[in-house]
């Protein structure tokens, strides 16, 4: 007897062969994965290069994230209209555009020109994002969408190899930070080029938009605001909404700081006022979602907690991953301990040493090697792994088991065990592989076609937890140690394995496989 499982992973249920289709689509996962990659290791560049704490140098991180927390509804709002073919060229324009930014950012060699540009190609990927998650999920049978959207993912882990080897070539040049600081274009032109390329390329394809099953009729119309199912959390879900508006008023709030010095307003003034605007902000988009809390109706993709909850874990994910990533240069820095001579001679770290009180620590052209060539690899295969893993296993545990296992790696790191805290930083690497991916699945299952896009929006509005908890990192780093500042991505792995573990409840279903599924989607 055949098994059509063993066909169907891109092949649609309509009998659709899509697996060029996919192969384009997995393309972008390997660029945004690069450009993210970039992006970790040019907080050491500018806190070397233009005397900045480690907190101050996240900077970085919230423009990228910010990126995405500005540019995530209107990119669910172009997806709906224009569909995912001419979503997807609109973001990759936009990424180039960014791209080229970085020509005259690099003239002008201000903090806030290199800045915009990772905020533009953040916007830029934010688009590409919101449309490829979700595409990937619909890109053959519908009960192998976890495996698909793993699987494309795993080839975005690549990106993160690839991108801190080439930011550390610019970044951490043999001419010094002088010179680096002047090639920091080359490779964002480059990007640019090749995106332009890419996206003639899709104009060309065949990139249907495909309908799939609308487990809770999330794409109806409602006609009357009936109540939403008893079991439904409410309170959650007006929690969650309001969070992501409280996030643009903590944005608000960072950005009139730097705005209003330049206006000649004092320190205190600056705090005190922009404080009163974020407040206010927040205050009334509390009371003006009351009643739309009170009237989400089973059309709402608001009513269904899997879903509320998945942009919640999603923010503490990336929380988590965008801490580790960024200052794991800095913790190698400072935590690390010396190194034998034939461990800083051989490939892995290259003679990229410094010698102190007669010990060689790894420097930061060293410590860059190490995130590409063993943190990003461990990444990458994790995911390549984690595809395999969920094939067989629901992907609600395995997630809420990776997130413990993790937490209790950062407990490890916390208490400073040499290295073994060490080993413990890499390990974190192999098991946040799979969260992104399986909190994008769990938290669309079930979504008819439109309110997928809808929900991919939101989920990668949540992504805003990199703009944000980074600086809480790097402040406990800068005010005790970075071992310390492990905690808050302790917290966070906490918090996301409550979900895991949580959501069969959450969504009423048994579970999701990459092979099978018992209820729903």
């Amino acid at each position: 007897m055949n098994n059509p499982t063993k066909k169907s992973l891109f092949i649609t249920d309509d009998g659709k062969n899509v697996t060029f289709t996919f192969i384009l689509v997995t393309s972008l996962f390997l660029l945004w994965g690069f450009c993210n990659g970039m992006i970790d290791v040019m907080d050491k560049h500018f806190q070397d290069k233009l005397h900045l704490t480690k907190a101050q140098s996240a900077w970085v991180q919230f423009a990228h994230y910010m990126g995405y927390t500005l540019m995530a509804l209107p990119a669910g709002w172009l997806t709906r209209r224009l569909g995912y073919k001419y979503g997807i060229i609109s973001g990759l324009i936009l990424v180039a555009l960014g791209g080229f930014w970085f020509m005259p950012a690099t003239s002008i060699s201000q903090f806030w020109a290199f800045l915009l540009g990772v905020c533009l190609i953040a916007m830029g990927l934010t688009v590409l994002e919101t449309v490829a998650n979700p595409y990937t999920t619909v890109l053959g049978a519908k009960e192998r969408g976890a495996t698909r959207i793993n699987l494309a993912q795993s080839f975005n882990g690549i990106g993160w190899i690839l991108g801190p080897i080439v930011g550390g070539y610019y970044f951490y040049s043999e001419g010094g930070v002088e010179v680096s600081h002047g090639q920091l274009y080359i490779p964002y032109v480059g990007i640019a080029i090749v995106v332009l390329l890419l996206a003639v390329v899709f104009f060309f394809a065949n990139v249907p938009d495909l309908k799939v099953e609308d487990t809770y009729h999330t794409d109806d119309k409602a006609t009357t605001a009936e109540p939403a199912d008893r079991q439904v959390n409410r309170f959650l879900c007006y929690l969650l909404m309001v969070l992501n508006v409280g996030v643009l008023a903590f944005a608000t709030y960072m950005i009139l700081g730097l705005i209003l010095p330049a206006c000649n307003v004092s320190v205190e003034q600056t705090r005190h006022l922009a404080l009163l605007i974020a407040g206010l902000s927040l205050a009334i988009a509390a009371i003006a979602l009351t009643p739309v809390a009170r009237k989400l109706s089973s059309h709402s993709i608001w009513a269904h907690p899997h879903f509320s909850s998945a942009t919640l874990s999603q923010f503490l994910y990336v929380a988590a991953q965008a801490g580790i990533f960024s200052f794991f240069i800095n913790y190698v820095i400072s935590e690390m301990p010396a190194v034998s001579r034939a461990a800083a001679d051989g490939w892995l770290i290259g003679g990229n040493v410094i010698e102190r009180d007669g010990a060689l620590f790894v420097n930061e052209k060293g410590a860059t090697r190490l995130l590409g060539y063993v943190g990003f690899v461990l990444f990458c295969l994790g995911r390549f792994v984690g595809a395999a893993i969920i094939n067989h296993f629901p992907a609600h545990r395995v997630l809420g088991t990776y997130a413990f296992v993790n937490m209790l790696l950062c407990g490890v790191v916390v208490m400073k065990l040499g290295w073994l805290s060490v080993y413990a930083v890499f390990a974190n690497f192999f098991f946040m592989s799979v969260m992104f991916p399986t909190n994008f699945a769990l938290g669309i299952h079930g979504l008819g076609a439109q309110a997928k896009k809808n929900a991919a929006a939101f989920i990668v509005m949540s992504i805003t937890g990199g703009a944000l908890m980074p600086k809480l990192m790097g402040h406990l780093g800068d005010i005790y140690n970075m071992s310390v500042s492990f905690w808050m991505p302790l917290v966070c792995f906490g918090l996301i394995a409550a979900y895991g573990f949580l959501w069969s409840r959450l969504s009423q279903t048994e579970g999701v496989r990459g092979l099978k599924t018992s209820g729903g989607h």
